[in-house]
């Protein structure tokens, strides 16, 4: 175990990246950093950063902001539920932490959207505390090293992986020993194409002697996707975009879209055509767009439907906002959509 401790310890010294949340033990800023990190890679998510301490640079700020505006400051990164939960969170933090962040793991824990893991990181980062992370990096470092074959993605794995995190756990330094086995995940002992002649346990990692580096982790089962087939109705003028906003518990609560028909199957344009003749009393002409949007369990294949012609209920419909184009910089919006717009042609739409 000392070894290990040294080995991990001496190489993180020698080989770790200068990140902006490293250089502080500010929890509220680590807090940032974990949750904007949670299924992001690291490029993408240190602007997110940056931006996030420059534009709540205290706990109180981002309680008081509208969610409207995290949202949007949010757009481009995905799974939104964490923006909206850092929101709540941080509204906690207000009413019963009296302004200050936890201190303990167990309070931490309490926090909206902070799990086991990011617990964990955050009481070893800001108050070094000794409590063992395990990521995914953490996960395939430790699978090699011990050739462990129990799937990472059961009750038995989980056990035996905290337990092996916990007692390798360096609790002199746990902070640094924390960032050094995920650093170590994350840069040498990488998913494929692992550099193992200039890693620091060639000798005594299992899997390299077992020939098993590239069937470790191992997981039980895929998670199942679900097929869901989304119709967008874009409508325009000169200077205005139809937006709703989304209010089910689903993905992309509280942000906009355009008018949305979910079908479970694709739509032929007969059969749009027919809707908005029912819908709203016109017939109407149509163009359409596609584009194949991927969510860890979702895949959602989209058509975006420009129509020519428009019907002028939407201006009296309260569910609808008539929104000034140069204003959208200001609602929250899919990145499907915003990926939609980009490709179009007319650079008028989401520009001012």
């Amino acid at each position: 175990m000392h070894d290990f401790n040294l080995l991990i310890i001496n190489w993180y010294r020698q080989n770790k990246r200068n990140l902006p949340w490293r250089i502080t033990k500010d929890p509220y800023k680590i807090w940032l950093s974990e949750i904007i990190l949670q299924q992001t890679r690291v490029d993408q998510g240190t602007n997110y950063y940056l931006k996030f301490c420059k534009n709540y640079p205290t706990i109180k700020d981002l309680a008081n902001a509208d969610e409207q505006e995290v949202l949007t400051d949010w757009q481009g990164l995905g799974y939104y539920s964490r923006a909206r939960n850092l929101h709540f969170a941080a509204k906690m933090i207000m009413n019963e932490f009296d302004g200050t962040f936890p201190t303990t793991f167990e309070d931490i824990s309490r926090l909206k959207g902070v799990g086991t893991y990011t617990a964990s990181a955050i009481a070893s980062f800001a108050y070094d505390l000794p409590h063992a992370v395990v990521d995914g990096n953490v996960f395939r470092v430790l699978s090699r090293l011990f050739d462990i074959s129990t799937p990472i993605d059961t009750t038995e794995g989980l056990k035996i992986y905290n337990t092996l995190a916990n007692d390798l756990l360096n609790r002199e330094f746990p902070a640094e020993h924390n960032q050094a086995i995920m650093e170590f995940g994350a840069l040498q002992c990488t998913p494929s194409n692992p550099n193992c002649e200039s890693c620091p346990f060639v000798l005594s990692c299992l899997a390299r002697k077992n020939n098993s580096i590239q069937i470790r982790p191992v997981k039980k089962g895929k998670t199942k996707v679900k097929n869901r087939y989304f119709h967008f109705l874009h409508l325009e003028d000169e200077y205005h975009l139809l937006l709703t906003k989304r209010k089910e518990k689903d993905i992309w609560q509280n942000m906009y879209q355009f008018p949305l028909i979910e079908k479970e199957e694709a739509m032929d344009l007969t059969y749009l055509k027919e809707a908005f003749t029912s819908l709203f009393g016109v017939n109407v002409t149509v163009s359409k767009t596609n584009i194949k949007h991927i969510l860890s369990h979702q895949h959602i294949y989209t058509t975006f439907w420009r129509i020519h012609e428009l019907p002028k209920i939407f201006n009296k419909n309260s569910e609808y906002l008539w929104l000034e184009k140069k204003e959208l910089v200001r609602f929250p919006i899919p990145r499907l959509i915003e990926r939609y717009l980009e490709e179009m042609s007319e650079p008028s739409v989401y520009t001012d």
